[in-house]
């Protein structure tokens, strides 16, 4: 077992939640309760002009949703917190400023326009600008590199705009590890040097997130693939700090279901599916986008869909309930290849685990959509619970169980086109009249024994069976759907399942 495991789940919030975003958050969170670890949240808000308003409580609602909350984050545990980022602008002045004494880090005062100028004149050459090594200290760059201590210090006085760059060493190879990747070899001659602080006194992304893992105890850095040419960097910064450098996993994309590329939004408004955990309103154009949690998919179904896409236990088993998750997950068996997203394999995920569901839970569930379908009072819980029982095998959310049930709580106002014209005829009505008779004279209406005397009056008429019972199935469902016919004919009654074949006979014959 590894000691002192501490990860984080670092989002910005800009908007929803993505679920490859939620899948990160959920394998930090088996890998922490693996190793009886600490598993925290840290808001990434340094970029404000993206920030928005209700981004941060919707992340928050989306891991309790999905049963998977944070141990140490905003308003919970805070042992080094805070932990958002914008609450903690003054900590990384301190840092960005003990690279500069270290001469890791400078000044750097060009300007955007100067440095567009730069730019083309390479791309004129057929060459790509870098800023680093090759350029930083020739001149032509106005940096503190170039610049006297006092021509720095009276330019930050001035006001002058700055941003503070990090030093990459020249001619140094860079051996990596990544968990799930393995080596990775650098040449530190390639990488630039990338702003790590602005004027404006806001870090940016790299130096906020260092500071903040080292602080924060960090002891694995699981994030997604789109951070791997960062690591460099980061693991740079570790190195200029003297700090110990956390391991490192980046974790594989989720694909398009069609085509190549990232699962965007766009490919689940285009084919009808949610990219997000929670129903989602864009407070400025008023667009709602698609849900789980609102369309109908159980949490754990979700999680453990999720789990899959990237990563596989080594066996056969496709179904984990969170603390088999915890116990079989392991980061070397995650992929370093994509993983193509499946809205069918969705789908089956959530059949599965309705029909692991008993009836009685089920039947809470459905009670909630029939208290909006139907007039007080509502059948008894048992006779939900025995209707559930019947059609949940053809479920695959607890939304579809109306349309699979209607029939058992209001009698048919409608007839299906199709099957009217195929099973009535001419004599079918003279049919169901005797078959009322036959109704009224069964005193034990159970389905076996509402079964058994409609075959034997069936066979003494000597006709095929599909003339009575397409035409029955009709008259009690509406459709030519649902389960074992005399299951639904018992459920309903006597008087009822008579009453349906009287209201047929009069409007078809």
């Amino acid at each position: 077992m590894m000691s002192n495991i501490r990860v984080r789940f670092a989002p910005s919030p800009t908007g929803p939640l993505h679920i490859g975003g939620l899948r990160t958050a959920l394998y930090n969170y088996l890998f922490a309760k693996k190793h009886n670890g600490v598993f925290i949240l840290r808001i990434e808000d340094t970029d404000q002009s993206r920030y928005v308003d209700n981004a941060e409580e919707y992340i928050i609602n989306s891991l309790e949703w999905c049963g998977i909350p944070f141990d140490e984050g905003p308003g919970k545990n805070e042992k080094v917190g805070p932990y958002r980022q914008s609450e903690r602008k003054k900590l990384y002045k301190e840092y960005v400023d003990i690279l500069i004494e270290k001469e890791r880090a400078y000044y750097a005062f060009d300007t955007s326009e100067e440095l567009n100028a730069h730019r083309k004149q390479h791309e004129a050459v057929g060459k790509t600008f870098i800023y680093n090594w090759h350029n930083r200290q020739k001149g032509r760059l106005k940096n503190s590199l170039v610049l006297t201590k006092e021509e720095t210090r009276i330019k930050i006085e001035k006001g002058d705009n700055y941003v503070i760059r990090f030093k990459t060493p020249q001619d140094k190879t860079l051996l990596l590890k990544d968990e799930i990747r393995g080596s990775i070899t650098i040449d530190s001659n390639t990488l630039d040097d990338k702003v790590l602080f602005k004027s404006d006194g806001m870090p940016t992304y790299h130096l906020a997130n260092i500071v903040d893992d080292h602080l924060m105890e960090i002891s694995h850095v699981i994030r997604g693939e789109e951070w791997l040419p960062s690591m460099p960097l980061h693991v740079l910064l570790y190195d200029a700090f003297e700090w110990e450098t956390p391991k490192f996993a980046h974790l594989p994309l989720i694909l398009k279901p069609e085509g190549k590329g990232k699962l965007s939004k766009r490919d689940g408004d285009k084919l009808g599916f949610p990219v997000f955990p929670l129903e989602y309103t864009n407070e400025e154009s008023g667009e709602v986008s698609l849900g789980y949690r609102e369309s109908g998919y159980f949490p754990d179904a979700f999680i453990n869909m999720l789990s899959l896409l990237g990563w596989n236990p080594g066996t056969e088993q496709e179904l984990f309930v969170l603390e088999d998750l915890i116990a079989a997950f392991d980061l070397s068996r995650v992929s370093k290849s994509g993983a193509k997203f499946s809205l069918n394999k969705t789908k089956w995920f959530n059949q599965q685990y309705l029909q692991k569901k008993t009836n009685a839970q089920l039947a809470e569930l459905y009670l909630t959509i029939l208290k909006n379908k139907l007039p007080q009072p509502l059948p008894s819980k048992d006779y939900i619970k025995n209707v559930v029982s019947l059609i949940k095998d053809r479920a695959v959310f607890v939304k579809d169980f109306w349309s699979l049930s209607n029939y058992f709580f209001e009698r048919p106002e409608e007839y299906n086109e199709k099957a009217v014209k195929k099973q009535w005829k001419e004599d079918t009505g003279i049919l169901l009249n005797e078959l009322i008779k036959v109704f009224v004279s069964i005193n034990d209406f159970s389905s076996e024994s509402i079964e058994k005397m409609t075959k034997e009056w069936i066979s003494s008429k000597e006709i095929g069976f599909g003339k009575v019972m397409q035409p029955l199935r009709l008259a009690i469902v509406g459709e030519m759907k649902g389960p074992h016919l005399f299951d639904i004919i018992h459920m309903i009654g006597k008087e009822e399942a008579i009453l349906r074949m009287k209201i047929i006979i009069k409007k078809l014959s």
